[in-house]
């Protein structure tokens, strides 16, 4: 019973592990996701800023 006991033990001393492993690994994947959707924005947002107005100084609307 004690050799049971011991790989008991060492089963869940092993499901801890990776449970810890795939925690960790899901977070990281995760931050790198959320840095590349940031940059993305930046870029975006700069594009945009630098865009002209499709109607700016074209049209002049005189009706009141």
């Amino acid at each position: 019973m004690e050799l049971n006991s011991m790989m008991g033990q060492q089963l869940a001393a092993l499901r801890q592990t990776v449970s810890l492993s795939v925690m960790n690994m899901a977070q990281t994947t995760g931050a790198a996701q959320a840095t590349v959707m940031l940059n993305d924005f930046s870029k975006a947002q700069e594009t945009a800023k630098s865009a002209p107005h499709p109607t700016l100084g074209k049209i002049v609307d005189l009706r009141g």
